[in-house]
């Protein structure tokens, strides 16, 4: 690899994804946009992710290979890609989604002429396991506004299937947040912690494909305590409160965030306002947690 560093960084974390890894690698490889380096972290695999992963970094000085021995969890694998990355903007890549040979061009385009954004992300085309289409998504998160409240406000009113969380984002403002947590809905609390550093602005065109099958995680069926291990296995077994968890990485994030107190307060108020109007299934989760600790043998 050339010793100049590369514009772009791309992490592709995986974990027995040997069906759809090839294609998306095939795909990262095919961008018109060549300036840019292939970070991927095999987390522990049991399929033959990590030989194809070898066979492609054998082949392209770009890609930068990085095993582990032990299974982390995702939201390690996610965070471990990011860390590893020596560009300026940066891309996370699903192991089994698709982007358009034009994709990071474009995205890279955008960011350059607008200083003031923090996200670039294009359309979405979501396809089936075989890659015939299901349809576009509308994932409605242009957010050019110059309040970080109101950019706030909006996604976390109209956020969804959180195909944004694939955009480009300026590395150096990715590092101001707490990244991705170790808890289900995590990905969501992050992408709301960006949005209080810049804006996020969409390319009216279809460049990303995003791939809904059987064992996506977005399809997952499990159980919050499997979910949990899943995202991190070294908190399996522990207590946990999805809607709690993820109100307190709001408020974290909010008080963290860049903003005026006015802009604080205003933006905890909302926060509130969702626990007042959700009170039931946040009671509801409390009087579990509570079951839980009740129901536990005690030690003598």
């Amino acid at each position: 690899m050339s010793s100049a560093l590369p514009k772009v960084s791309i992490g592709l974390p995986v974990y027995n994804g040997e069906r759809y890894l090839a294609l998306t690698i095939d795909s990262i490889l095919a961008q018109t946009f060549q300036n840019f380096e292939l970070i991927i972290s095999d987390n522990c695999s049991t399929d033959r992710s990590g030989e194809i992963c070898r066979q492609y970094a054998a082949k392209d000085s770009r890609i930068r290979f990085f095993p582990s021995e032990v299974n982390r969890g995702v939201a390690w694998n996610f965070r471990r890609v990011f860390e590893l990355a020596r560009g300026p903007y940066f891309r996370w890549a699903p192991a089994d989604d698709i982007f358009a040979p034009e994709s990071v061009a474009a995205c890279v385009e955008v960011l350059d002429a607008n200083e003031d954004a923090v996200l670039c992300y294009p359309k979405t085309i979501l396809v089936d396991g075989t890659g015939a289409m299901i349809g576009p998504y509308e994932d409605g998160l242009d957010l050019r506004s110059e309040s970080a409240v109101e950019r706030y406000c909006l996604a976390a009113s109209g956020i969804g299937l959180v195909n944004v969380h694939y955009g480009l984002m300026r590395t150096e403002m990715v590092k101001k947040t707490r990244l991705i947590r170790h808890y289900p809905g995590a990905d969501i609390v992050f992408l709301l912690e960006l949005t209080l550093h810049g804006k996020f602005l969409e390319i009216d065109r279809p460049l990303f494909y995003r791939r809904m099958h059987e064992q996506a995680s977005s399809n997952m069926k499990s159980s919050l305590p499997e979910l949990q291990a899943y995202l991190d296995p070294s908190r399996k077994g522990r207590l946990f409160s999805r809607r709690w968890q993820t109100f307190s990485g709001q408020v974290v994030a909010v008080l963290r965030g860049p903003l005026s107190l006015t802009e604080r307060m205003q933006l905890l108020y909302f926060l509130v306002r969702g626990v007042v109007a959700g009170r039931d299934e946040y009671l509801r989760e409390l009087v579990a947690i509570a079951r839980a600790i009740l129901s536990r043998p005690r030690q003598l």
